[in-house]
């Protein structure tokens, strides 16, 4: 029996691929943990999370796509299928309050749809986009507040 079941997992499972997309995957989650730190740090809906479950698992169907998908074109309508649903995430964390015009989270859903994109980028391998991105998205929700007061004149 012990030898079916090692017959089976050496025979389906490609152990080197493993190894490829658990460092893509751990990319993806340590590129995303700056930003994840700054939202929890400032109480945020999303946070530890949140930011790098996204990344991860937009990193992981992408790489799944890209292993299934030979076609260009199949592969383009799986990628937009990922970034709907993460707009999809993203717009739970909208809220807008009823007893006047204001709305919450809208630089929390943007955050999210953009983590996304890093897990993207890592899966196919432009970890130097990833990166800007991670920078940028880190640079505006650590500063923007910040830049909206004065801007604002709350300062």
């Amino acid at each position: 029996m012990l030898e079916q079941v090692q017959q089976y997992l050496t025979a389906d499972i490609r152990w080197s691929m493993i190894l490829s997309n658990l460092g893509l995957i751990l990319t993806a989650l340590l590129i995303t943990l700056p930003i994840a730190y700054n939202r929890e740090k400032k109480s945020s809906s999303a946070g530890l999370r949140t930011y790098p479950l996204v990344a991860v698992a937009t990193c992981s169907y992408t790489l799944i796509a890209m292993n299934i998908f030979e076609d260009t074109e199949s592969l383009s309508r799986y990628m937009a299928g990922i970034i709907t649903g993460i707009g999809f995430i993203g717009g739970g964390a909208i809220l807008k309050a009823k007893d006047n015009a204001q709305v919450n989270g809208l630089a929390t859903a943007a955050s999210i749809w953009n983590t996304g994109s890093i897990g993207i980028a890592v899966a196919w391998e432009m970890y130097e986009i990833a990166i800007i991105i991670s920078l940028i998205n880190f640079i505006v929700l650590s500063y923007g507040s910040d830049a909206k007061k004065i801007i604002n004149g709350e300062d």
